[in-house]
């Protein structure tokens, strides 16, 4: 057979989009998993002209959904990071735009039923092993995507889909502070390592001879800053137990600067090797712990109290991304309960992809 049509939804999660497709559509082997969904993109060009990406990272994501066997959850979010330009694949990350819209698939593919005006649906991040409840608006028995919700770097407005993140410290090394210091000198950078919902490497970004106020482009554009950037990420990639880190999109890297309208902090977000546009809501989390943890590489910029619900705004390249984070502090340490966020969805069309058939056809 020339072409395999696969179902899919087309999603918008948050200020991502991608693919939306029932696991059990596709293979179970990575290797074979991977030639499809770089088929399925388009990766290797950097306009992903042959495929359904859209050039940039946050186009190239795909979200795989099957029903959950957890005592916990509803559904299993499966979730591949597709490259734009090399044809790899990371199944490593997880990303927490693109689960923005698990909820509404997962109802719009018929495996979660409307529950009323609210639908909750219960998800975990197959991985990293997070749990995530997600609160969909459903009146007249369907998904609405419609409504008032504003998020900056979406145009418009839309339904709100309410977040609520836990078990996130420690889902992809362990430990909220995988080498076990609030502070590490890597390359001659101080850097701090956590993991809250993703794995990331911090820094102020004087450290790199930036003021953090940076758009996004002049930062892509700083090749000296990305090359420095990469080697201390490498290096703390080694430190924080996840190995060699070279060809991963983990760790994550992130710069603090001062806030300048009037939030907790003004923030960068690297996927790695590029400048996110807005802010990623899993690094939200990460960069908000730090900006809560006494004795990183944040402390200062953001007068926190010993215990939450504290709603931390983070500026970032187009708006403020807002988290309200549940915490624990006394003295240096500090417990991380939970973290909310409010987003939106939409969904931007449904069928089938094609892909070559002889690649759903291999052993």
């Amino acid at each position: 057979m020339d072409q395999v049509g696969i179902p899919f939804w087309f999603m918008r999660g948050g200020t991502s989009r991608g693919p939306y497709l029932r696991r059990q559509d596709l293979p179970e082997n990575r290797d074979q998993l991977a030639r499809i969904l770089v088929a399925m993109v388009g990766s290797g060009h950097k306009f992903n002209i042959d495929g359904i990406g859209g050039g940039v990272a946050v186009t190239t994501k795909v979200a795989m959904l099957s029903q959950a066997d957890d005592d916990w959850a509803d559904v299993d979010y499966f979730f591949a990071q597709v490259s734009v330009d090399d044809r790899t694949v990371d199944f490593k990350p997880t990303c927490g735009n693109i689960l923005v819209g698990v909820g509404p698939a997962a109802i719009e593919m018929g495996m979660i039923p409307v529950q009323g005006d609210v639908t909750d649906v219960r998800i975990r991040a197959v991985n990293t092993g997070a749990k995530v409840l997600a609160r969909v608006q459903t009146p007249d028995g369907a998904v609405a995507y419609a409504g008032d919700a504003r998020i900056d770097g979406v145009p418009g407005t839309a339904a709100p889909v309410e977040l609520q993140f836990m078990d996130t410290v420690g889902g992809s090394t362990g430990a909220l502070f995988p080498t076990g210091n609030r502070k590490d000198v890597v390359d001659g950078v101080e850097v701090s390592c956590m993991d809250v919902a993703m794995p990331m490497v911090m820094a102020r970004a004087g450290s790199f001879g930036v003021t953090g106020y940076e758009t996004v482009e002049e930062l892509d554009a700083n090749q000296e800053l990305m090359k420095r950037m990469e080697a201390v990420r490498i290096a703390a990639g080694q430190l924080m137990g996840m190995g060699d880190v070279s060809k991963s999109v983990t760790p994550k890297f992130g710069l603090f600067a001062p806030a300048r309208e009037g939030g907790a902090a003004t923030v960068r977000y690297f996927m790695p090797w590029n400048c996110h546009p807005t802010l990623a809501v899993t690094g939200s989390q990460c960069m908000a712990a730090c900006l809560l943890s006494p004795g990183t590489v944040a402390e200062g910029l953001h007068a926190s109290n010993d215990a939450g619900p504290a709603t931390l705004a983070l500026e970032h390249p187009v708006g403020k991304l807002y988290v309200s984070m549940i915490y624990e502090r006394q003295g240096s340490d500090i417990s991380i309960q939970s973290a909310g966020l409010t987003r939106t969805a939409r969904k931007l069309a449904s069928g089938n992809v094609f892909v070559p058939g002889n690649l759903m056809q291999e052993a």
